[in-house]
């Protein structure tokens, strides 16, 4: 892939390769964008890369870079954080804004909003559910760029000023909206495989995601990873700086830096550390088809209830007054990093056979104190002293 550039030029198409994957929509006035110059430097290479590897589309402009990811099928483990409701009011803010213009009122904004969602036979009921959804929405075109604050604010009830980047808008949109007819098929359209197919495939999932279990992929895809365990390790490497652990099981991408995830495990939540002390007793038990271990919901709040009565004090005050709702969140933290999963034939859950590479390992028993017994100092001479017969 490098061939063509010197050891230097090398490092920074990797690192700006890098970028580009935690930021798909990178700005010179948004995180990471000294970087940008970098990229519009180096974009036919990246954009070599990417069309490659993964299959890609690089777009590269002197004001922004948009990297044209896969969409992530039905999974919902990734995302930006919003409610399905915030989702849904970003799709229909996206399409009010392309008939606005450049700048617009926010009281229209909003009433424009609410009168797609009507048209589409959502629900709307201006309530605070209702608002905080809406504002979650424009929140997130702002942080992307799209939306900028010329007077007041999208979180004041007040009226504001919005101004419109429609270059950026242009670009948001990555699945293929005329080819759908309908949101389900939008979703499908927009996961498609790269055009090597299972290559492609895999290599997303790969980089994508931390954990890659060969039960949860297609026989075909299944069986391409297991042949191309080490050119694969090798590549990713190489290309993006990411490590690879291969098992019987899986395989497991990590970033040395901890750059690339947007998902730390483990972490210093509450949560998190529960989640992670947890896992001992949770993997106790047998393990069944692909090396997974079946989790009872009821179990694992029992688990959760002797962390909080061993050590009270440890942890956040919310969740010692409500376990069930600790429980909730300790299950679908493990299900976002990929080492949880609900069963799809119950009520359930099961555990990923990685999971036992979090398994915390206590410190051995501290060794006893022993008294040490000074010795006494030897006996000293001075000249002065009388020779002893």
């Amino acid at each position: 892939m490098f061939d063509d550039l010197s050891e230097i030029d090398s490092a920074i198409v990797v690192r700006c390769a890098r970028t580009l994957l935690r930021r798909p929509l990178l700005r010179a006035d948004g995180p990471d964008g000294e970087l940008l110059g970098a990229v519009y430097r180096h974009r036919f290479a990246l954009q070599d890369l990417f069309a490659g590897l993964l299959g890609y589309r690089l777009v590269v402009e002197r004001r922004f870079a948009r990297l044209y990811k896969a969409g992530p099928g039905h999974d919902d483990s990734r995302g930006a954080g919003l409610t399905p409701r915030g989702y849904a009011y970003l799709a229909l803010v996206l399409a009010v804004l392309t008939g606005v213009g450049r700048q617009v009122l926010l009281s229209r904004l909003v009433a424009d909003a609410r009168a797609a969602a009507a048209e589409a036979g959502i629900a709307v009921v201006d309530d605070v559910v209702d608002r905080r959804a809406l504002t979650s929405a424009l929140r997130h075109l702002v942080a992307l760029g799209v939306l900028h604050e010329t007077e007041g604010s999208v979180d004041a009830q007040a009226e504001a000023l919005i101004t419109v980047d429609t270059d950026l808008l242009g670009q948001l949109l990555t699945g293929p909206v005329g080819e759908a007819d309908g949101a389900r098929r939008l979703v499908e359209l927009a996961a498609r495989p790269g055009p090597r197919g299972v290559e492609h495939a895999v290599r997303r999932r790969l980089v994508e995601n931390p954990v890659v279990l060969y039960a949860d992929l297609p026989p075909e895809q299944a069986d391409w990873l297991r042949r191309n365990q080490r050119k694969e390790s090798a590549l990713l490497e190489t290309a993006f700086g990411l490590r690879t652990e291969c098992r019987a099981e899986g395989v497991l991408a990590s970033d040395p830096e901890d750059y690339l995830t947007d998902l730390y495990f483990p972490g210093t939540s509450t949560v998190a550390r529960i989640a992670l002390l947890a896992l001992p007793e949770l993997l106790e038990s047998r393990p069944v088809a692909g090396g997974r271990h079946p989790v009872d919901p009821a179990r694992a709040r029992e688990v959760c209830a002797e962390l909080v009565a061993d050590y009270p004090a440890a942890w956040s005050k919310q969740y010692v007054e409500d376990l069930g709702g600790l429980t909730a969140e300790v299950l679908e933290l493990l299900r976002r990093t990929g080492l949880a999963a609900p069963d799809a034939e119950g009520p359930g859950w099961t555990l990923a056979p990685t999971a036992h590479r979090w398994v915390p390992v206590p410190d051995g028993a501290p060794e006893r104190e022993v008294e040490v017994v000074a010795a006494p100092e030897p006996q000293s001479w001075s000249l002065f002293d009388e020779e002893s017969a």
